[in-house]
C-alpha cells in the first residue's frame, strides 16, 4: 500500500470517529439538555396521571388544620413534576394520633401521600406521652411548613375572665381535645406552671367542635388555636370581638396582638424560662407538612421543591389572603431540626416539661356523655 493511499484512509477513518463521537454527543445533549424534550424526568414520568392524597387530621370543615392543608392541596399539584391531582382525605381521631399513625404504618411510601401533622405530636414523641402513638417523626420526610402562628389561649365574649390574671383568679372552663393534642398540654401547662384554674374538658373531636361548645355555653373557652386560624376559619369571631384573647405562646409575638402577654416573657425563674422556652419551640411547628417514611430521596425533594414554589406562586398566595390565611413559611430541612431538637432534648428538661404538661386530676372534666366522634 502507498504512502498515499494510508494517508487517505487514515483521513477518512479519522473522519468516520469525529462523525461517531458527533453523534454520541448529540444524543448525550438530547438525553440531559433541559431544553429538548427528548427524555422526560423519572419523577414527572411517575407523578403524571397519579394521584396524591393530603390526609389531613381533622374532619372536614374542622378548623384550621382542615382549611391549610386543603388550600395547599388545590395548588401544589401544579409544582410537582408531572402535575398529579391532589385529594384531600379527611382522618380524624385522637388529636392526630391516628392520621399520624396511618401515615408511618399504612400508607405507602412512594411519594404518593402527603399529610398535615399536629402540632402537638413532637412533644407527644419527646415526652413519650401517649402510648397509642406509635410513629416515629425523625423518619417522616417533612416537606415544609406552612405557618408558625402563636397558638392563643381564649375565651369566649360572654366569660367572665378577660385576662390572664383573671384566670388564675377564677375557675375558667376550657375545651380541649383528645390526649397528645397541644391543646390538653398547653392549659395544663398554663395550670401547672403559671398558676391558672382552668378546668379542662376534654374530649371533643377537633377544635370546630370546642368553637361550637363556646357558641352554646358547654366551655367559656378554647385551649389553643392560632389567631391566624380565627381569622380564616372564623372571621366574625375576630371582627365582632366574640373571642377574648388571654395569653400567645410563640417565639415572638403576633403583630396583631401586642397588648396578649407572651408565654415566653412570663418565667419566673431560670428553671422556668428552660421550659417555657421549650414549649414555645414547640409551637414554631406550626402546620407542618410531610410524605411518608420511606420515599426516595430524588422525590421527598421534589415535594419539597413544589412546596416551596407554591407558597411563592402569587396565585396561591392571593387564595391565602382572601382566605385570611396566615403564610409564613418554613423549609422541610428547617423542620426537620426542630423537630428532631424537640425529641432529642435534654433529658432532665423532658421530665420536667412531662411532668407540667399533665393535667392535674382535679382540673380534669370529660365532655359530657363521653368522647364525642367526628361530626357529632
Amino acid at each position: 500500500m502507498s504512502s498515499s493511499t494510508g494517508r487517505c484512509d487514515a483521513s477518512a477513518t479519522h473522519r468516520r470517529k469525529k462523525t461517531y463521537y458527533a453523534r454520541k454527543g448529540v444524543a448525550f445533549i438530547a438525553a440531559f439538555s433541559p431544553t429538548l424534550p427528548a427524555v422526560a424526568e423519572p419523577i414527572e414520568d411517575f407523578y403524571r396521571g397519579k394521584t396524591v392524597q393530603m390526609v389531613i387530621r381533622s374532619q372536614a370543615g374542622g378548623g384550621g388544620y382542615d382549611s391549610y392543608a386543603r388550600l395547599l392541596a388545590r395548588h401544589i399539584g401544579r409544582n410537582i413534576p408531572g402535575n398529579p391531582r391532589v385529594m384531600p382525605v379527611n382522618m380524624p381521631g385522637g388529636g392526630g394520633i391516628v392520621s399520624a399513625n396511618f401515615v408511618a404504618k399504612a400508607a405507602p411510601k412512594d411519594g404518593t401521600v402527603l399529610a398535615i401533622v399536629s402540632q402537638g405530636l413532637a412533644v407527644d414523641q419527646a415526652l413519650g406521652l401517649n402510648p397509642s402513638f406509635t410513629a416515629d417523626l425523625r423518619e417522616f420526610n417533612w416537606v415544609g411548613n406552612m405557618s408558625d402562628s402563636n397558638q392563643i389561649l381564649a375565651v369566649w365574649h360572654t366569660s367572665p375572665t378577660k385576662t390572664f390574671n383573671d384566670a388564675r383568679n377564677r375557675v375558667t372552663t376550657i375545651g380541649t381535645t383528645q390526649a397528645g393534642s397541644i391543646s390538653q398540654q398547653l392549659t395544663a401547662f398554663y395550670n401547672n406552671v403559671l398558676g391558672a384554674k382552668l378546668k379542662i374538658v376534654f374530649g371533643y373531636p377537633d377544635g370546630h367542635d370546642v368553637d361550637m361548645a363556646m357558641q352554646r355555653g358547654e366551655v367559656e373557652g378554647r385551649g389553643t388555636n392560632t389567631w391566624a386560624s380565627y381569622y380564616s376559619v372564623s372571621p366574625h369571631f375576630v371582627t365582632d370581638k366574640l373571642i377574648t384573647p388571654l395569653l400567645q405562646v410563640g417565639l415572638q409575638k403576633d403583630p396583631a396582638l401586642p397588648h396578649v402577654p407572651l408565654l415566653r416573657e412570663m418565667g419566673r425563674s431560670p428553671e422556668d424560662q428552660a421550659i417555657l422556652d421549650f414549649m414555645s419551640k414547640a409551637v414554631a411547628v406550626g402546620r407542618p407538612i410531610t410524605t411518608t417514611p420511606g420515599v426516595p430521596p430524588e422525590r421527598v425533594e421534589a415535594l419539597r421543591r413544589a412546596f416551596d414554589a407554591t407558597l411563592k406562586d402569587p396565585v396561591f398566595i392571593k387564595e391565602a389572603e382572601k382566605e385570611r390565611a396566615e403564610i409564613s413559611p418554613m423549609t422541610g430541612a428547617q423542620l426537620a431540626q426542630i423537630i428532631r431538637e424537640l425529641i432529642e432534648a435534654p433529658a432532665d428538661l423532658k421530665a420536667r416539661v412531662k411532668d407540667v404538661i399533665q393535667p392535674r386530676k382535679q382540673d380534669l372534666q370529660e365532655v359530657a356523655g363521653g368522647a364525642r366522634k367526628s361530626g357529632e
